[in-house]
């Protein structure tokens, strides 16, 4: 995380924690003062916010630090188990208010009934929090912060709660002295939604969900718009806090390119990525010369020294096979392809070098032919 996202991650959180200790405290003492069920409901949904401010605090601390030898992804996810936390926390606290105002419905003689003093602290902590709604999205926003994001909600959802209780009191007051403890349970079930849709995103973050489908085809779109891509497969994604992390593996256009053109088009694909979408920090592409999405068809075979042990042996006889000076090999359709490179002295004296140069490469494709494991050979002569 960077200091300035840090700096104003950190301000908002403690903009929002100040604000929520002082409408927890004017709620729950006017909440039992004023005998209103649903602002005593409400002052407990403040003190909630309360706690999980200091989650955030807590987690955009510990977040802020770069990659380490134990943490080489960083320490992003500490915000997603923070939310998981607050999700929780949410989550008990609606339930013990939905239970009271719910055992208080059958019993009416345990009703409440308010005086006009909520009514007031009500509308008062309905302007606070959607004001620190506006003011935490907006962050987020810039951000791209789904634990400022999920605080901004925290705000919106107080002031939801604060008109619940505007609508259960002023109802109570006129009459209906049940509507107070269902505006308590109407809070409950705001507080619920918004413990659930906290705790699910981060749970789904923390199992690896990948980007929407709407990212992932951007994703794929700018892949294919790199010259020298011809085909990907094995497209993955992932969350890691407000970033995002892809796998990619990548046809080329020529299936035998030299490892650094490789390399340079899989650099130039990361970079095209990083650049064009906003969520992506980093890439991994792997180069593949052909498609192994199912099973690489080439597994079986061996690495270098084994093809030279097998070319030695079908070649054992042949006196041009012994000034080899290079053999690059492609695997590739289930058989590892040669090119073959070897000194011109091998045509010196010849009339015709052109025609002698092809009967090597036909003599030494005829004794690989015994292998089946080796495919096309091709022969070319360089000067020594």
């Amino acid at each position: 995380m960077s200091s300035h996202r840090y700096q104003e991650t950190q301000q908002a959180n403690w903009v929002g924690a100040v604000a929520d200790a002082v409408l927890a405290v004017i709620k729950l003492v006017f909440g039992v003062v004023s005998q209103s069920q649903s602002l005593l409901a409400d002052g407990f949904h403040s003190l909630a916010d309360l706690i999980a401010d200091g989650i955030v605090l807590f987690a955009a601390y510990q977040g802020k630090d770069g990659p380490d030898a134990d943490h080489p992804y960083g320490h992003a996810r500490i915000e997603t188990a923070a939310s998981v936390m607050m999700g929780l926390v949410l989550f008990l606290i609606a339930v013990g208010m939905m239970w009271d105002a719910i055992n208080r419905l059958f019993h009416p003689s345990e009703l409440l009934v308010p005086d006009r003093m909520p009514l007031l602290i009500a509308g008062l902590a309905i302007l606070v929090k959607e004001s620190l709604y506006r003011y935490t999205l907006a962050l987020a926003r810039r951000h791209r912060s789904p634990l400022l994001r999920a605080n901004a909600w925290h705000h919106r959802s107080d002031a939801v709660s604060s008109l619940v209780v505007l609508v259960g009191v002023a109802g109570t007051l006129a009459g209906l002295q049940y509507l107070d403890a269902i505006g308590a349970v109407v809070v409950g079930l705001l507080i619920l939604h918004v413990a659930w849709e906290l705790s699910w995103n981060a749970v789904r973050e923390l199992i690896d969900t990948g980007l929407s489908k709407e990212q992932v085809e951007g994703i794929r779109r700018t892949i294919l718009e790199v010259h020298g891509v011809k085909a990907l497969h094995l497209l993955r994604t992932r969350h890691m806090g407000t970033d995002a992390l892809v796998d990619v593996h990548i046809l080329l256009n020529n299936p035998v390119s030299s490892v650094s053109e490789g390399h340079q088009i899989s650099e130039t694909v990361r970079a095209a990525l990083i650049r064009e979408i906003d969520e992506v920090v980093d890439v991994t592409v792997h180069i593949d010369p052909e498609d192994d999405e199912q099973q690489s068809s080439c597994m079986h075979l061996p690495l270098r020294d084994g093809v030279l042990e097998r070319l030695n042996a079908v070649w054992s006889g042949i006196g041009a096979a012994r000034d080899l000076r290079e053999v690059i090999l492609h695997y590739l359709d289930g058989q590892v392809h040669l090119d073959v490179v070897l000194s011109t002295t091998l045509l010196a004296g010849s009339q015709n070098p052109s025609q002698a140069a092809q009967a090597i490469g036909t003599t030494l494709q005829q004794a690989a032919a015994a292998d089946q494991s080796l495919g096309r050979i091709r022969v070319r002569f360089e000067h020594p």
